[in-house]
């Protein structure tokens, strides 16, 4: 039970820089040309990529490639549902939680076997 929860704390902070890499620049460099926010965004997922590539092949010893891909779809979820309430000030709406809900159906089925 070590390595998935291992696994499943490195993917966390992975997303966080995934995340911010993504969108951040939305809010943050609007106003700068597209090829600004493009490289800050490179710079800020060079620190994603370092932490989810030795998540993966950690994980990878114990858990299976979709496991791995389900976990990480629930974790960036987990994640960007309070980036998006707390950092770019969005609604969450109720069709959320169904999705959510639609998620983990997917962990039950991808790790009951």
């Amino acid at each position: 039970m070590r390595i998935p929860l291992f696994t499943a704390l490195l993917l966390t902070a992975s997303n966080v820089f995934m995340t911010f890499a993504w969108y951040a620049h939305l809010k943050e460099l609007n106003q700068r040309p597209w090829y600004v926010a493009a490289l800050v965004s490179w710079g800020i997922a060079l620190f994603e990529y370092l932490i989810q590539v030795p998540a993966n092949r950690l994980g990878y010893t114990v858990l299976s490639l979709p496991q791995l891909k389900i976990m990480q779809e629930v974790i960036a979820l987990a994640v960007f549902a309070p980036f998006c309430l707390l950092y770019m000030h969005q609604p969450l709406k109720l069709d959320y939680l169904w999705a959510a809900l639609c998620l983990l159906g997917a962990v039950y089925f991808i790790f009951r076997s």
